[in-house]
């Protein structure tokens, strides 16, 4: 049998919005929640202003062409306006779709073309990128709008052509607005949503289809196991969180643009991410819970910066997107919680699940590197190929099944169909993670090992890169670290590429490091000294780039700064 979550609860059939905000038309509570984390007391947005100018933008998409089912990409960086392009274009009846603003005209172009968005939305620093990119897939410059992150426009800006619009004239009037009713499908559970893309770091990326039902469904078992989790939280219009994970993510929006809304949590968003800042607004906002990634955990470890702030009212730190070293978790809780009073946890998810996998729940307080538990309605199962692991502390391939399952890759049945299993009228998610639980049965602890293709092969045995990263960036020599699998004479072994603040030497790393591993997960394939890991806006490695440079380098491998 399938290990079951604990919980079971009802998943409303209902759009989005309507689970945001309940109707159209009711009376909402007054509550800031979105604050400009630089200018929070000038520029913020209340709960009424979210819906009125969400439903602005969606009259005027309507307005200006949109169809039910149309995509229109939002090709920008965090700002308090991002919910209300998110939720506008849902509103509409579109589909949101969004890019990060790093991307060059091949890579948002490739974006436009595969979703086939028929409007984009773009930051204003990017106008010249986003216009070079939508000429070649052939979007009118018409249906292109200049985003700034002000509303209304402050100032001209100069630097926008003269065919391009500012996105706050995309919107309808407030009298028009108010009358508005968003569009309510007429079947959630078919009805698309939102388009997120997947990272892409093990190929092209996919567009995974999210519906209206997958969306509500993530909402209420993230939202129920927040509320297991603080009692008060029928009072949390007071609390605030920050977000400077990239809104464009899947755990950034999920999290920030509809469920601290839902749960009526006010939300300072950072345009973008510094350490100094980001500590410096914890302080002023009296923020309680972090949503981190790994390498934010690295940098708090390795600061002096936590000890300038006031951080004593940080409760709970979240790490997700990729596996956190257990010894990194370690000496931030020392740092800030040095009576043991608390631990880092660790979430799991993808964008095929919407978002959210496994979570903490309220009654867990050992301490442990698992990633939580099931959230509510959700089965695994673990495979090893075709067999079926049925005992705890034995890894394999995490199935999923459960309402939060994407519908599909967007236009891709060959990519869904290798994801997707349908078995017994189940539709089960082969997440590609190989992980392990403590028990076999409900309420057993998740852990993660490693992405099942990031896995190294030497002579028979698995290696996990994240396993030796951890034990890497134990050295306070090391900075950062990335390990990937290479050929050395035609056989695979593992290589590093290092981040360094000293004058450490690769042979000197490599001795170290065979004293604390097994014989055959040593650095066979050397270290490489390098200025920076490249990684994904949402912290996880990009081990391709790291595969590409190795292959274009001759052995014998020698450390040098690449």
């Amino acid at each position: 049998m399938p290990i079951q979550s604990r919980w079971a609860i009802s998943v409303p059939e209902v759009s989005l919005p309507e689970w945001v905000f309940g109707s159209s038309f009711n009376i909402l509570p007054d509550f800031k929640v979105f604050l400009d984390a630089d200018q929070p007391d000038t520029n913020y947005l209340t709960f009424s202003d979210f819906r009125l100018i969400s439903k602005r933008v969606a009259l005027g998409l309507q307005n200006a062409g949109l169809r039910p089912g149309d995509r229109v990409l939002f090709y920008a960086g965090n700002s308090i306006y991002f919910p209300i392009i998110f939720m506008g274009i849902i509103m509409a009846g579109g589909i949101f779709t969004g890019a990060s603003p790093l991307f060059g005209p091949a890579e948002l172009g490739y974006q436009l073309r595969d979703s086939g968005a028929c409007f984009l939305v773009a930051q204003d620093s990017r106008i010249k990128v986003a216009l070079e990119a939508a000429a070649k897939v052939g979007l009118s410059a018409r249906r292109v709008y200049c985003f700034d992150g002000s509303f209304p426009p402050t100032t001209e800006n100069t630097s926008r052509p003269r065919d391009v619009k500012h996105w706050s004239q995309l919107l309808a009037g407030p009298v028009e607005a108010n009358r508005f009713h968003w569009v309510e499908p007429a079947n959630p559970r078919e009805a698309t949503c939102c388009l997120n893309y997947s990272s892409g770091t093990t190929g092209p990326p996919k567009g995974v289809e999210i519906t209206h039902y997958s969306y509500v469904a993530n909402g209420e078992a993230y939202t129920s196991m927040e509320m297991k989790k603080h009692s008060s939280r029928s009072q949390v219009g007071a609390n605030t969180s920050i977000c400077f994970i990239p809104m464009f993510h899947a755990a950034a929006q999920t999290t920030f643009a509809v469920n601290n809304p839902k749960m009526r949590i006010t939300t300072a968003v950072m345009a973008s991410y510094k350490l100094d800042k980001l500590l410096s607004h914890v302080e002023k906002f009296k923020v309680t819970t972090l949503v981190v990634v790994p390498s934010v955990v690295l940098e708090l470890s390795r600061s002096s910066l936590t000890t300038k702030y006031d951080l004593t009212g940080v409760e709970d730190i979240i790490c997700g997107t990729a596996p956190l070293a257990p010894d990194l978790a370690r000496e931030v809780e020392r740092k800030l919680w040095p009576n043991g009073s608390n631990f880092i946890t660790q979430g799991w998810g993808m964008t095929e699940l919407t978002c959210s996998g496994a979570l903490w729940s309220s009654d867990d307080k050992e301490k442990s590197s698992a990633v939580g538990e099931l959230v509510p309605n959700a089965s695994i199962r673990i495979k090893d190929g075709d067999e079926e692991i049925f005992e705890p502390n034995k890894p394999g391939e995490l199935w999923f099944s459960g309402p939060t399952v994407m519908k599909g890759y967007w236009q891709n049945p060959n990519a869904t169909k290798a994801t997707i299993v349908e078995e017994k009228g189940i539709r089960w998610l082969k997440t590609g993670d190989i992980g392990y639980v403590d028990k076999y049965g409900p309420g057993a602890k998740i852990h993660i090992v490693d992405r099942a293709k990031e896995l190294i092969k030497v002579r028979g045995f698995q290696v996990s890169p994240s396993e030796l990263e951890g034990v890497l960036l134990s050295r306070a020599d090391i900075v950062d670290a990335a390990v990937v699998g290479i050929l050395v004479n035609s056989e695979e072994v593992p290589r590093a590429y290092v981040v360094r603040n000293s004058s450490v030497t690769e042979q000197e790393i490599m001795e170290w490091m065979e004293s604390r591993v097994a014989k055959y997960k040593r650095l066979r394939g050397g270290v490489a000294f390098v200025h920076t890991i490249p990684r994904t806006q949402s912290g996880k490695i990009i081990r391709r780039h790291l595969r590409e440079i190795a292959s274009q380098q001759q052995a014998p491998l020698k450390a040098k700064i690449v």
